[in-house]
């Protein structure tokens, strides 16, 4: 098989200047961990070479903690929202000046290209200045329509949890990490998070920059180790708990949850699909189909992995989207010439080998890509486009997480509907057609929590203000929006009761108060009252 992309020079693959030893003892040395910790060396996916050593926390280092982060969350809450905004307006800023710094970072651990760094470097000061911006007003207290008019006046608070434990995943180390913890810290929380270790430099690196912001201490910790270690005492220290990663440990995130009676947001598994319409503009479809399917090597929670296309539009756009992704340059650069980087973790090239290898070898043909290129650099995979895939083949209905899409023909709107609401996940999806009314109808069919026309997933995404999340296997809850700020909270109602009440004043009999509210409800509904 030829190669589909063009290499970089091993010269670029060398650990950037700003990654000296220094700067990352600083990062290390604010795990909370105990000075004679045990260590675990994580490898920079681009060579393999070690990369960060790491203390690792233990069940109690997290339960020291939880005792801390409690302490500190009650002066926290104390604080006024706005005070706790401009510290996230800092953090904003800091953010885009050190921009530099945490993209060296993100690459070296994660492996993903300048460009898809980037782009969580934008994400993370998107979501500061917009809670910010609205989390004062949302988080203050509001007037709502009293049980009786006039006589009843409510009004609604919204508290902290309390402490908030997040799990964040490897492969958007920054964007993860980061935006749930600042809505969390601007509710009024503290948080404790536990990043996956493989990337843990950079979600110290994002910790960091909001402590020089003005942070209270303690008030944000990170603590570092396997799940299955520091998981129980993670959950019987919070009071909610977010965690993005597979849909089986989000099960039993949820059970433990459930136990506890706190609550829980989960984002999980996807196996998400592209719709290109018989009306699709196909030069803008294929496009769209590269940025869809191979961001960040394929390692992104939304993007697509199912591709159903019309049949009369089958041939042209195929042609289109193949030509296009032959011309990916792939390889390691710590600047912005490259499109697809590396994956990150020997698991995820050996998941993705073995979907290819086994759709292979039940009759799926390879359009583009097909193999790893240890050339490139340990953890490499190329760009790959199947067709003929079919049930009993693993990557049909399982998720890749990797740079691979797999092409069907369907005979129009309705199969396509049909086909790609076929499968246990619900997150995202993408929808491609000049009839904006039609693609409109279309996307409203699917089970979603969203839906993109004519883009692959970054208009959803960035629509920060609208909430965004999975149905079915998927996960529970939704960040972003205010839904994701009030989800860290506790909603509270008081209602201050006028001297008249439900009750009859003394001395009228029940038999008389009855008719009497029942006469009030119906003028009530009458005049248009809610």
């Amino acid at each position: 098989m030829t190669s589909t992309a063009s290499t970089t020079t091993p010269a670029t693959t060398a650990p950037p200047a700003s990654l000296t030893a220094a700067a990352l003892h600083r990062l290390t040395a604010r795990v909370s961990a105990g000075t004679d910790a045990e260590r675990t060396v994580t490898t920079a996916p681009y060579t393999g070479a070690p990369l960060a050593d790491l203390p690792v926390s233990t069940p109690a280092d997290v339960e020291e903690a939880h005792t801390r982060a409690r302490r500190a969350q009650d002066r926290w809450a104390a604080t006024p929202a706005t005070d706790r905004a401009k510290i996230l307006l800092r953090f904003h800023d800091l953010v885009l000046e050190r921009q530099a710094t945490g993209l060296d970072v993100m690459q070296a651990e994660n492996g993903k290209t300048r460009r898809d760094a980037y782009l969580e470097i934008a994400d993370a000061a998107i979501a500061a200045r917009y809670y910010a911006r609205t989390g004062p007003k949302a988080l203050a207290p509001q007037r709502r329509r009293g049980a009786l008019p006039l006589l009843t006046r409510t009004t609604e608070l919204h508290h902290p949890k309390g402490v908030v434990a997040i799990i964040s995943p490897w492969n958007y180390p920054l964007s993860m990490a980061a935006t749930d913890a600042i809505a969390a810290l601007m509710a009024g929380n503290a948080v404790i998070q536990k990043p996956d270790t493989q990337t843990a430099l950079t979600a110290l690196w994002a910790m960091d920059l909001m402590y020089e912001a003005g942070l209270p201490a303690d008030v944000w910790q990170m603590v570092v180790g396997r799940g299955s270690s520091i998981g129980d005492a993670l959950m019987a220290g919070a009071d909610y708990m977010m965690f993005t990663g597979s849909t089986a440990t989000g099960r039993q995130i949820a059970r433990d949850a459930g136990e506890r009676l706190i609550g829980a947001s989960l984002e999980l598994g996807g196996k998400n699909a592209m719709l290109v319409l018989d009306d699709a503009d196909l030069d803008r479809a294929a496009t769209g189909a590269v940025a869809a399917a191979f961001p960040s090597a394929g390692q992104l929670c939304v993007s697509v992995e199912r591709m159903y296309v019309a049949e009369s539009v089958r041939e042209e756009f195929v042609a289109k989207f193949v030509e296009r992704t032959k011309a990916l340059e792939i390889g390691a650069a710590y600047d912005f010439t490259t499109d697809v980087g590396s994956l990150t973790t020997e698991k995820q090239l050996r998941t993705v080998t073995e979907h290819v290898a086994d759709a292979v070898a039940k009759g799926a043909t390879v359009l583009a890509g097909g193999r790893p290129r240890p050339d490139l650099g340990p953890l490499f995979y190329e760009p790959t486009i199947l067709t003929g895939v079919t049930p009993e083949m693993t990557l049909y209905a399982h998720e890749t997480f990797g740079p691979v899409v797999s092409i069907y023909t369907v005979t129009g709107d309705e199969e396509a509907i049909a086909r790609a609401n076929d499968t246990v996940y619900g997150l995202n999806s993408s929808v491609w057609g000049r009839d904006a009314r039609r693609a409109g109808a279309v996307a409203a069919r699917l089970h979603t929590g969203t839906v993109n026309i004519n883009d692959a997933f970054a208009a959803a995404w960035g629509s920060i203000d609208s909430p965004m999340g999975g149905m079915g296997d998927s996960g529970l809850g939704r960040r972003h929006g205010v839904d994701g700020l009030l989800k860290y909270t506790e909603a509270q109602t008081i209602a201050h009761q006028a001297r008249l009440n439900f009750y009859p004043p003394a001395g009228v009999p029940w038999k008389l108060w009855a008719p009497t509210i029942t006469t009030a409800l119906r003028i009530w509904k009458s005049v248009g009252a809610r």
